[in-house]
């Protein structure tokens, strides 16, 4: 069985190339497609030192740097693609990489991080936030992302089955494309976290400082609550946001290397998470460490940590993005704490090893070529 293995872009380590790099694991001997691959020669290990085969988009000017900008030509790039020589092809995919073009004696399995976010449910947010929300600029990317939801949704019936990372995205799947998938969760790497029971009297929250992760909006919060000391560990865009609102009680570290960010997850009290994920790999981290949650209740993460409804809470749930709501899930925590066990959070987040993830993709493909086989003339 001759396999390929189609990624959206190779430029850098992130949640989806965890993904990836288990795939390969489970298929060692798959060739490797992706739009672009600019990853360092260093940076290869995760994928076995492979060097991918790549679009067009490789060679047009600033693509290292701007490839994002080529969206409108990733649709015709993929599909350039050759994988007429293969038996199954497994596409793992946030952006375009489930638009391959393949045949009737094919079997396409498609690992779906999420559809195209800015084309579908988040357009208004990515508009906004890019300042495309007005003006011929903006007519022109309302226009492209049209095109490109109704090529998404052409190209879904190019996909034998749907995998999805969280039952958060199945329902963006069932909507976009009026598909059904199967949900595995994506591989954490616990074993690089220890269990830690002893805590000290601070907080923590760490994520790179772009809008939706709303990290300014918790530093807010607990400049509000001057009692209580927040770390924040991160850098990007809202940094001067964050450092604009912070009070004496907030010390913004910015970035900091792995081991670093690791001993403040082992120490803290409780891990403060804002965004809405499809998935979030950071909460199961701290919880990895033994640590809390104190997490918005929407997306992925309803998935990945128990709130106090269950027998076993491994954290607290707030409903609005608002510096307020943050302020009272921190009460409420400190009020619960009791209920909450180190060794519950260990416990929880051990569900999501990528072994597990590597023995339910290998079963699932299995069966389904098996299937695949027996039904072919």
């Amino acid at each position: 069985m001759k396999v390929a293995i189609v990624h959206d872009w190779l430029v850098t380590y992130a949640g989806s190339e965890r993904v990836l790099e288990q795939i390969l694991i489970c298929f060692p001997d798959a060739n490797l497609f992706s739009l672009v691959d600019f990853l360092p020669e260093d940076g290869r290990g995760f994928i076995a030192g492979k060097h991918a085969t790549t679009s067009f988009i490789q060679k047009l000017p600033k693509s290292r740097s701007q490839y994002r900008n080529y969206l409108p030509l990733m649709p015709l790039a993929v599909e350039q693609f050759d994988l007429c020589g293969y038996d199954l092809v497994i596409s793992s995919s946030h952006a375009v990489a489930k638009g391959v073009l393949v045949g009737p004696d094919q079997l396409h399995v498609s690992y779906i991080h999420s559809p195209i976010r800015y084309a579908w449910d988040l357009q208004h947010q990515y508009l906004r936030e890019s300042g495309l929300d007005h003006g011929l600029k903006g007519w022109l990317a309302r226009w492209m992302l049209h095109k490109m939801r109704l090529w998404d949704v052409r190209t879904a019936n190019g996909v034998d089955y749907f995998v999805a990372n969280s039952h958060f995205i199945t329902r963006r799947i069932n909507k976009a494309y009026r598909r059904d998938a199967e949900v595995i969760y994506p591989p954490v790497d616990v074993s690089a976290f220890t269990l830690q029971e002893d805590k000290e009297d601070f907080y923590l929250t760490a994520s790179r400082m772009v809008p939706y992760k709303k990290m300014p909006m918790i530093v807010e919060a607990f400049a509000a609550m001057p009692d209580k000391r927040l770390v924040v560990i991160g850098e990007g865009p809202e940094f001067a946001k964050c450092k604009a609102v912070a009070g004496a009680n907030v010390d913004l570290m910015g970035w900091q290397p792995f081991d670093v960010l690791k001993n403040h997850m082992q120490r803290a009290k409780a891990f403060v998470f804002a965004a809405e994920e499809d998935f979030g790999i950071v909460p199961l981290e701290a919880q990895a460490c033994g640590t809390p949650m104190i997490a918005f209740g929407k997306g992925g993460v309803r998935e990945t940590v128990r709130g106090l409804d269950t027998d076993t809470p491994t954290g607290v749930f707030f409903s609005e993005q608002t510096p307020e709501a943050v302020a009272e899930a921190v009460r409420v925590f400190e009020r619960e704490a009791t209920r909450i066990s180190a060794l519950a959070c260990r416990e929880n987040a051990m569900r999501f090893s990528p072994e597990r993830f590597r023995a339910e993709f290998s079963s699932f493909v299995e069966e389904k070529w098996a299937r695949f086989v027996a039904e072919r003339p």
